[in-house]
This record gives structure tokens, sequence and C-alpha cells, in this order.
């Protein structure tokens, strides 16, 4: 909305209308739709009007003025509004030295275009009109006019009928009116320059925390040196180094000394927004005066049961733009930590939209911690920062990085099913509707015949005619939208057409990183697939709109991999920092006889598994986790191993298992299991066959047991996991929370047509295509899920690689640095290297 450079804050005459006369109610029962084909169309009739107007009509008029203020506590600045007028009708008269004058009356003309309701117009919009008072402000003080006529110009771009609304100021009431909307702008331009002249003394005082780690100095000054250099650079850093604190510590520095506004902090899971939250709190207890406000996705901070915004069921949609710069204010004049419950309550004191709220509300932070898709989504991102041609001096910290990789492809890859057509079509039986049908009908005709071409797969140059049927589509879908504002729409028709604005987009800026294919899916439907195989260069457009990126993550191997397909230049900084904990508190065993081949996946093969399981637990017993490469290889080995490796009558050890849909409440159930300090483990019901002595989901235990016994004998804990999932990544298990983990197979994702495909295109890019599709991302998997072992200093624990693939120089060649010592064995000398690392006689 505004940019700060030194002491002067500059803002668009556009955006500070937007901001302080924008009124009424939120309502997206159409789409609000805006996209590029709409601004084109906007553009185009705003220069034919501008043409048509005559000599008298100067088109595109630049102004500008400056404003001296001084804030609550003697802080001198200047706020500068800037913008283009639409139109400036007068006879302007240029002297020798080329200042020209206008002679006679003047009026300022603001053209907007609308897709209906032009004629139900009995007045212009206010902020509309807001618009052209401020630049007619500005035009009669530079020019020292008594009066100024304000002309609102709407069109509808389809029809290109207009209706002018014409109104004449006198300059003491257009000069009364502007002077009170630069007195309510200066109440937040006062707290925001107070606030940043606060936050940067309380950054000059600010020391670290804690004692440096060992590397860590080097990795903070690399990283204050990126910053200020306007680079990005890579950190590939195991636990216990202290990531986070080492990156946002000199990226507040920096902001400190005026090389960055503001530092968004990125996460690809929920739980390691904490993570950052925390380590803000922490500098703020050192003195750091810093506000950070942690973004919620609409769905998650609606406080209604079903996410509708619309003013006629929702309250809070409800006359929103009236109450919203009260409710912000209140908020971030009170708060220096803007959390998901401090916006929600006061976003239900104001009666406003929480989501809504909090995008308004981080114009006003120092901070933002928020998801990948807040930057990178071309569909998400936050267009207040990242609109096409919006910079800002920004710092980007990327924590996990290592999945953008995986996440930036599904979000500049499309893809359309032609059944959905058909379904749509469906719908639409009003005459009114008539031109969707025949849109329609022209897609399917055209995916008729790439069905004929391609039959059950095929590889495209491009799509040909589809495209462009496609393309008449989408428009008339949203010309239709529009028409609808405020009135009902089939939810699969909204759905629909984003499906169809999103792979339009992706057409536009597909290039040689892309595949283009079609296929008949697993449930006969013919597919088509626009596929993002290399982000890099998508990636590297949005961070051409900040000043540096910071990477980071415990598994960025092999380093070029992510290089390449991030920022694609390996010639960007990268750090590997050293672990900073004792390498002998760890042991990396690898199993020599087991395999996880889909050749191999057998019942014997499943037996030695569980005896590794077993004999892991046996030498030392405590809390463990198993990760598996699928859901059906886990339930194929929970099910030997709880049947044929634990005594129901004897029991010592207790197994949970992850399920495929778990509610974040049975997350936090599962994990209270290894991190609660009472005996929780225990507190499981068994059950068994009295028949055959094996575990019986099905029956529960009979009350003759006495299962304080039971409880009592019990001495390990054992959760079934999936590799890749909820449990192996972002989680801390410190202490005796986990004292081990065995990993079965190397993590390499399921063998897939999608995964093939991008094979094949680094193959043909003369790449290793096996390891950039499967290799890399699975031994980034294996990282993560040995990396929940070894949380802090005080952490011992054991890492047991169940596949005899790790032993071969491809694998060893991607273990991290501090796996200077890796243990070959076959199973029946694993307890004797357990007991031994453990010093158990």
């Amino acid at each position: 909305m505004y940019v700060i450079v030194k002491n002067v804050l500059r803002i668009s005459v556009r955006n500070l209308v937007e901001f302080l006369c924008t009124s009424g109610d939120i309502d997206k029962r159409s789409t609000g739709i805006s996209d590029v084909h709409a601004m084109q169309e906007g553009a185009r009739i705003h220069r034919k009007i501008q043409h048509a107007a005559g000599s008298a009509y100067h088109a595109e008029v630049p102004l500008k003025m400056e404003f001296n203020q001084v804030t609550n506590f003697g802080n001198p600045y200047v706020i500068q509004i800037e913008g283009r007028a639409d139109g400036i009708i007068a006879d302007i008269v240029e002297d020798e030295e080329g200042n020209k004058t206008p002679l006679g009356p003047v009026t300022v003309d603001e053209i907007k275009t609308m897709q209906s309701g032009i004629t139900k117009l009995k007045e212009p919009v206010y902020v509309h009109k807001a618009q052209a008072m401020v630049y007619a402000y500005i035009y009669a003080t530079k020019n020292e006019l008594d009066s100024i006529t304000v002309q609102m110009t709407y069109c509808n771009p389809e029809t290109e009928f207009t209706k002018k609304f014409v109104e004449e100021y006198t300059y003491e009431d257009l000069s009364s009116w502007f002077n009170k909307l630069l007195l309510d702008f200066k109440k937040w331009t006062d707290f925001l320059l107070d606030e940043r002249a606060r936050r940067n003394e309380s950054i000059r005082n600010l020391s670290f925390p804690f004692e440096y780690r060992e590397g860590q100095k080097a990795i903070i000054s690399s990283v204050y040196r990126t910053i200020t250099s306007k680079e990005h650079m890579y950190i590939q850093a195991p636990t216990g180094v202290g990531k986070t604190i080492s990156t946002v510590y000199p990226s507040v520095q920096a902001m400190g000394r005026d090389y960055i506004d503001k530092i968004f902090y990125l996460t690809s899971k929920t739980i390691t927004r904490t993570v950052a939250e925390d380590t803000f709190e922490i500098l703020r207890n050192k003195g750091l005066s810093f506000r950070a406000i942690t973004l919620t996705a609409k769905e998650k901070i609606c406080p209604l049961d079903e996410c509708e915004c619309n003013p006629q069921v929702c309250p809070y949609a409800k006359g929103h733009y009236d109450r919203v710069n009260m409710a912000v204010y209140d908020m971030i004049t009170h708060e220096k930590t803007i959390t998901r419950d401090v916006v929600l309550q006061y976003a239900k004191e104001q009666t406003v939209c929480p989501f809504e709220m909090e995008l308004d509300a981080s114009y006003w932070c120092d901070g933002i911690i928020c998801d990948y898709n807040y930057v990178f989504d071309p569909d998400a991102c936050l267009k207040r920062y990242f609109a096409e041609g919006n910079k800002g001096d920004y710092c980007i910290l990327v924590d996990e990085a290592h999945n953008l990789v995986d996440r930036a492809r599904d979000m500049y890859s499309a893809r359309l099913i032609k059944e959905d057509f058909l379904e749509v079509k469906k719908l639409l039986k009003d005459p009114s509707e008539k031109k969707i049908v025949s849109a329609i009908n022209k897609c399917n005709k055209e995916l008729i015949e790439l069905k004929k071409e391609a039959k059950s797969f095929k590889k495209l140059i491009s799509f040909g005619k589809f495209s462009l049927a496609l393309e008449r589509l989408g428009g008339v879908l949203m010309k239709y939208l529009e028409r609808q504002k405020g009135k009902p729409v089939y939810p699969e028709l909204l759905d629909f057409y984003f499906d169809i604005r999103h792979f339009l987009a992706m057409e536009d800026i597909a290039d040689e990183k892309y595949v283009r294919y079609v296929e008949e899916d697993e449930r006969g439907n013919f597919v088509i697939n626009l596929s993002c195989i290399d982000p890099s260069g998508n990636i590297s457009t949005r961070l051409g709109q900040v000043k540096s990126a910071i990477f980071f993550s415990a598994t960025l191997l092999p380093i070029n991999y992510y290089k390449e397909m991030i920022t694609g230049k390996v010639s960007d900084k990268a750090i590997y920092a050293n672990s900073p904990f004792d390498k002998d508190k760890k042991r990396v065993i690898v199993a020599r006889d087991v395999s996880s081949r889909y050749s191999r996946r057998n019942e014997t093969e499943y037996r030695k598994i569980c005896s590794y399981i077993d004999g892991m637990v046996k030498a030392k017993p405590g809390k463990y986790m198993v990760f598996f490469p699928s859901f059906a290889f886990m339930e194929k080995v929970y099910d030997l191993y709880t049947n044929y490796y634990l005594n129901p009558f004897d029991p010592e050890v207790n197994v949970i298992m992850q399920s495929s849909k778990m509610s974040e409440i049975e997350r936090e159930e599962f994990l209270k299991n290894f991190t609660s300090k009472e005996d929780s483990l225990l507190n499981v019901t068994f059950a068994f066959s009295l028949e055959d002595g094996k575990l019986s989901d099905a029956l529960k235990v009979d009350d003759k047991f006495d299962r304080a016994n039971l409880k009592r004998d019990i001495k390990s804990l054992v959760g079934f996991c999936v590799l890749g999932g909820i449990f192996s990544e972002g989680i801390d298990l410190k202490e005796d929370s986990l004292i081990g983990t065995a990993i079965v197979g190397t993590g390499i994702p399921m063998i897939c047509r999608s995964r093939d495909i991008i094979k094949d295109y680094f193959n043909d890019n003369k790449k290793d295509g096996y390891s950039y599709a499967y290799v890399y991302p699975g031994m980034n998997k294996v990282l993560q899920a040995a990396g929940r072992v070894i949380r802090t200093a005080d952490d011992e624990g054991v890492i047991l690689l169940l596949d005899d693939r790790f032993l071969t120089p491809e694998y060893e060649a991607l273990f991290p640095r501090e796996w200077d010592k890796v243990y070959p064995i076959n199973k029946d000398y694993l307890e004797n290297v357990v007991k031994d690392f453990w010093g158990i006689k």
C-alpha cells in the first residue's frame, strides 16, 4: 500500500482512498472477478474514451504532492501522494520553459469500467469519486484554481454504454474535504513512523539471545551480508544449529538499518509457524520492539461453520468495510504478537471478517508469518504485496525449504478433466446461459479430437484449437459471473471457472520448463495436464519482487539440485553448517539383508523388518518411531509384528499406528503418547484372543485380568508412521520422548506417470532424471525422519535404515556430514550393536 524511503512515505492516490473511503459489505457470492483479460479490456475502453474526447482532453496526467508532517513523538516525515489522472479536460497553454497552465474551467475525469449495474447507478461510488477528488485537489492547488469540476465516467466494456456524473467544487470545499482525509491518514502514518523509530532504536541495543553455538556466528553474518547485498542464499543446517534464530536475528538487524522494510517468514506446515512466533517472542523479551502477525487460511479462521462471504448470512461480512479500520487500529496499537486467536478476538468484538482483517493488519506489522502460498502461489499470493509490477524491500525467510520444490510444481501446474465440462453443462438450463453452453460444446469437441489422437496417453507440443476454445469459454464465464454479482451462483460453476482461469494463466507463462500431456486417469476420465517440471523460472519471477531470500532446511542435499529447482542459479551462495552436537550420541545403523524394493515386498521381507524392530526395542526399552513407505506396507508389518512378536499376556511393548485421515485432535493424541512425562504409553486397552494368544482389535481385555499388572510390565512404545507424512518432519520429540527411529526403504516415491514425466524431462536435459524424480525427493524424506531423533544436546538415539540400497555409493553420497560413521549389519548382530551404543552389557 505504501513505500517508506528514509523519512518519506509514498502512497498512490488509489491506495489512499481505497484504504480510507471503502465502505459497505464483503460480498463474494459471485467472484469480484479481475484477471488479465478483464484488465486488458478495461485498458482498451479507457484508451477509446480518452481518444474520442477531443483535443482538450489530456490523458494519463501524472500528479504528485508532498505534505510535511511531524509525529506525536516529534519525528518529522513527508507524505508523498502520487498517481495519474485518467483525464484533465482543459485548454492548456505551455510557455517557453515547458510550464503548462490551464485557461478557463478545468475538469478532472476518472474512468471506471463495470460489467453490469451502470444503468442503476444514481450517484458515483464514493471510493471512485474520492480518487477523482484527490486528483482535483492536487491539480487545483498546483494551478491556484478557485474551483474545479470532477467527472466520473462509468463504462461497460462489453456494450460500451457510458454514464457520467459531473460535480463542481470550490477550492475551499475541496481543500476542507482533503485536509480531513489527510488528517485521518496521519493517525496511521504517525503510528507507523513512531513505531519504526522505536523498533530501530530497540534493534540497535539488541544482542543475540543465546550463547553462540559452533558455526552459528558464521551463519548469522552470512545471512546479514546476503540481505544487505540484495542476494539469495541456501543454508543446509542439521537440527540443533538454531536455524530459525540464526536467520531471524540478522534479518531484524538488517531491518533496523533500513535495508529491508518487512520480513516474511514462510512455512509449509502449521506446526513450524509456532517456532517462528516463539523466536520473535524471545527477541521481544530481550528488548526488541517488533510487531508480527501470523496469517491463517480463510477456512481455518472463519467463525462460521460454513465459510460463506455473503452479507445476508454472515454478520462479519455485513458492513465489514465500515468497521474494519477501527478494528485493525485497535489491534495493532495494543498487540505485538498477533496470532489467530488474537485476530479472532478483535474481529468478534468489532464484527468484521477476521481473514480480511488480518490481511489489512499485515500492512502495519514488521513481520508476517505465513504459508508458502501467500508469496508464491499465483492464485493465493498476497496481491497487496506481490501483484504484477509490485516490488518491496522485503526479505523472505523460507523454512523447511526442501518442501518448496514440489509445492511450487503444484502451484504452477494446471489440469482440466473433460468430464467436468459435461457436468457443468447439465447445470445450465436458463436461456441466459446459452453462450456458456455453446462455448462448452466447442471445448468438448476439441477434447474429443485430442482424445482420439492421444488414446490413453500422449505428450503434446500444444493443445491446439482447445486453448482458443477454452479462452473463449473463460471470457464468456467471466462476463456472466460479473453480471451475476450479488446473485446466487452454482458452486460447481464457480469452481469450474477458477480452474479454467488458472489453466489459462499457466498457459500464458508456460515455457520450455513445462510439459503438456493428456491421459486417461484411473477412473477413466480424460485429463489435460499442463505440468510445471522445473519451477525455478516462476519462483525467480516472484523473487524479483523482493530484496533477498534465505532458504534453509536440515535437508537440502544435494544442494545444487535445490539451487537448480528453486532459483535456477547454481552460483547462489550456500552454507553447510556443522552439527553442534556430540556425534557419539547417535548411531546410524544400516541393514545389509533387507529391502523395500517392490519386487521383494513379501511376507519373508516383512518378517525381517519385524525382527529388526523387535531387536531394536528389546535391546533398549523406550519410545521409538518406525517409518514406512506407504500405509499398505505399514499395515502388513503392523499385523505381523503385533500378532507374532508381542506377547499379549506379558505386554512389554505398546504399538500405535498412524491412520490415513487423522484429525488435529487425533494427531495431538498420537504425539502425547511420546511427549507426556507421565507414563501415558501405558494407558491403553490391550485386546487379544484367548484362543490363539494373538492381539485382536475386535476384543477387549476381560475384567478377570489385572490391568494394573499389565500397565506395570509395559516398557516400550513403538509408533508406526508413514514416511513423508505428518509425523516425519516438523515435530520435536526431545530427550527420552524418542530414543530411536527405524526407516523402512529409501523413500522413493511410487513409480507413476507424473514422476516418470519428470524423469524423462531431466534426462532430455542431460541430467540424471531418475535421481531428480525419485532418489533426491525420497532421500529427503529419509533425512527428515532421521532428524526426529536428535533435537537437543541432551538427546541420544539410534537411526536404523532398513534397506540395503543405503550401502550403495549413490545413497552414501547423499548422507549428511554428521553421518560420518555408519554401522552396516545383518539382523543377527543388531541387538549387540544397539546395546553397545547404549552401554548395555
